[in-house]
Parts: structure tokens; C-alpha cells; sequence
């Protein structure tokens, strides 16, 4: 089975989101990278058994040959798919009483990290959708003097990567002198606790090469001492891009976290569409051998396997759009969607929505 590229992708999903059933009776699995394909698959067996309880005569004689189905495409496979593999599998007929029983099998172009399974009217396909949005990753880190959580943002996901506490009791039980030497024990205990999570943030981000900026939650005065105190990397201090007081350093705190910035990393994502934008025009400029802007240049630039980036209009007709993507993903171009939210990305689409910057010049 083919790893799907993200053109591949999309094509499915809007195929898929277009069945309903007349009762809960599509089904979804998941089954993440590093899953074994054997324990699902005898899960499943065990939910024929269960559903043998519903009560529609049609939903169960559904559900029942949908599950044999799967289970039968699941011992074809040897073993889970190096990024994990969606199946989607109901009757999808239009036609009541008649039975149009499919199955889709789809390794996704990423790494499947949900594990599902769901009968419902509908396939549920949010996991894959957000694939499709994964264009950067930021680094998330929640902290106060107690504990410390480290997680990734991809697309709308958030992913608890690591979890670090540091072991400074909380209660001084003496006065005088043992508070002072208290004091100096938590203070050594609070500064090794800093450098091992400067330590972890180093090993998880210092070399990911997606990583678009590191966002840092937590009490006033401990993120400050952290990221002022200079324990953090100095290429990794370079990409913080906020700066945010929580009271919550645990998996609750990341999700405020990314709250809490939504302006910040709209403004990630203007700020990168404009330099992809300048870069474009820059060329079409100053060395337009480089750069091609009509869809039919374009076209003829991605034959040639020319194109270094495809820029595409959010608002460009969809099959046109998806054409040109699958065309770029043949030949491992860069996408860049543009959006019209500014006034480079209006211009943009007015003049015509599509363009690219070439690796070699072509004779058009």
C-alpha cells in the first residue's frame, strides 16, 4: 500500500466526506505508526460480537459485514504501515435496501498518532484534515517551580512530549538560619531543575527542522528567570515568539498556552505568507527567468520539474488547485497556499492566483 501525498490526501477526504449513513453504521479505524496490526485486528472480532446487540435488523447486517470486511483487508497486511493506516468502511449505497459495501485503506503522507475506532453516520476524518494543514511546527513549554511540561503544536494539534518535575519541597519548617539554608537548597534545586529542562527542550527542538518558533507559558516570575537566565539554548531563545502568564504548567497549561497566543501565531503565519510573497515578486523582478506567473507557464515550468515553490490562491479554482499541487508533489516542490487576508495576497489573486519560483530557467 502507497503512502499518499498530501494532493493524494485531500482528494480522498473530499471523496469520503460526501457519504452519510442512514444509521450509525461507517466506519472508522485508526491505527497509529507503531501500532500492532494484529491486536486491532482481533478487536475487531471481538466487536462483531457486540454488535450482534443492535437491534435494527439492517444497521447490524451493516455494521457486521462492514466489520468482516475490515478485519479481512487488516490480515493482507503484514504489519502497520510505517506512518500508521486510516480504514473507512460502510455501505454506501444511495439507494436504500441496496448494498454497496467499500473500503478505503490510506496511509497517511504523516505520521498517524490517533488511535479510533468509531460506527457512526458519518466517517470521521478531523485527524487526516489536520494533515493537511501542517505546514510548521512550534514548540510549546509550560513551567512554574514545580513541574514542567514540554509539547509540539502541528497544525491544531498539541502533543504532550515531555513531563519534568523537579522535586523542591514547598514547606520551610523552620525558622532563622534553616529557612536561609532553606532557601539556598531550593534556590540550587530550581536552577539544576532549569538546566534539565533547557536540557530536554535542546534534545527535542535544537535540530527540527519544521520548528517555526517556541511559545513559553507559566508563572510571571519563573519562565522569566528561565528564559532570562539564559539556561535555554541560545538558537532555541532566538525562536521564543511569546511569552505568556498561566498558572498551569501541566497538559491543561499547553492548551491555554496556544489559547492564549492565537494572535501571535496569526501573525506567524501572515508574516511567513508575505515573505514567501516578496520573495516571489522579488524575483519576477529582478531575475524573471525565475519565476513564472500564468497558469499555463506554471503548468509547463512543473512538466519540466522546474518549480523550486508552487504558490497557489486560497481562493483559485479547486481543481485547478488540486491539479497543480498533485503536479508539484511529483517533483517534490515546495506549496505555499496564499491567502487574500492581505493586500500582497489580493494582489496576489488578481494576478491570477497562481505562481512559481523555478530551480532552472525554461524555455516557455
Amino acid at each position: 500500500m502507497a503512502k499518499l501525498t498530501k494532493a493524494e490526501l485531500e482528494e480522498v477526504l473530499e471523496e469520503l466526506e460526501q457519504y452519510k449513513g442512514r444509521a450509525t453504521e461507517l466506519i472508522t479505524v485508526y491505527i497509529p505508526a507503531g501500532q500492532n496490526i494484529y491486536t486491532v485486528a482481533d478487536q475487531l472480532e471481538a466487536e462483531k460480537t457486540t454488535a450482534k446487540n443492535i437491534k435494527s435488523t439492517s444497521t447490524r447486517k451493516n455494521v457486521t459485514n462492514a466489520l468482516e470486511k475490515i478485519t479481512r483487508f487488516l490480515k493482507t497486511l503484514k504489519q502497520t504501515p510505517e506512518n500508521g493506516i486510516g480504514i473507512f468502511c460502510g455501505n454506501v449505497s444511495k439507494v436504500e435496501g441496496q448494498e454497496d459495501l467499500r473500503l478505503w485503506g490510506i496511509e497517511p503522507p504523516l505520521p498517524l498518532k490517533t488511535r479510533l475506532y468509531r460506527c457512526d453516520k458519518e466517517f470521521v476524518l478531523e485527524p487526516l484534515k489536520e494533515m493537511l494543514d501542517v505546514k510548521e511546527v512550534f514548540g510549546l513549554l509550560v513551567m512554574d517551580r514545580k513541574e514542567a511540561t514540554i509539547g509540539v503544536l502541528e497544525g491544531k494539534r498539541i502533543e504532550v512530549l515531555q513531563k519534568l518535575t523537579s522535586g523542591i519541597p514547598s514547606k520551610i519548617r523552620a525558622g532563622g538560619q534553616s529557612a536561609q539554608r532553606f532557601h539556598r537548597i531550593t534556590e540550587g534545586l530550581t536552577k539544576e531543575f532549569y538546566k534539565r529542562v533547557a536540557e530536554e527542550m535542546k534534545k527535542i527542538f535544537y535540530d527540527l527542522p519544521k520548528l517555526k518558533g517556541i511559545l513559553v507559558g507559566g508563572p510571571i516570575p519563573t519562565k522569566d528567570e528561565f528564559l532570562d537566565g539564559e539556561y535555554l539554548a541560545r538558537k532555541l531563545r532566538e525562536k521564543v515568539i511569546a511569552r505568556k502568564d498561566l498558572g498551569y504548567a501541566d497538559e491543561h497549561g499547553l492548551k491555554l498556552l496556544v489559547e492564549e497566543s492565537q494572535d501571535i501565531l496569526s501573525q506567524q503565519e501572515i508574516i511567513h505568507e508575505k515573505k514567501v510573497l516578496e520573495k516571489f515578486f522579488e524575483t519576477l523582478g529582478e531575475k524573471p527567468e525565475f519565476a513564472v506567473y500564468k497558469k499555463e507557464d506554471v503548468k509547463k515550468a512543473l512538466e519540466y520539474g522546474a518549480v523550486d515553490t508552487l504558490l497557489i490562491s486560497k481562493n483559485l479554482d479547486k481543481s485547478l488547485s488540486k491539479e497543480l499541487k498533485k503536479m508539484a508533489e511529483s517533483i517534490s516542490a515546495k506549496i505555499e497556499v496564499i491567502s487574500t487576508d492581505t493586500p500582497e495576497g489580493e494582489q496576489f489573486y488578481n494576478l491570477g492566483g497562481v505562481g512559481a519560483i523555478l530551480r532552472f530557467s525554461v524555455p516557455l
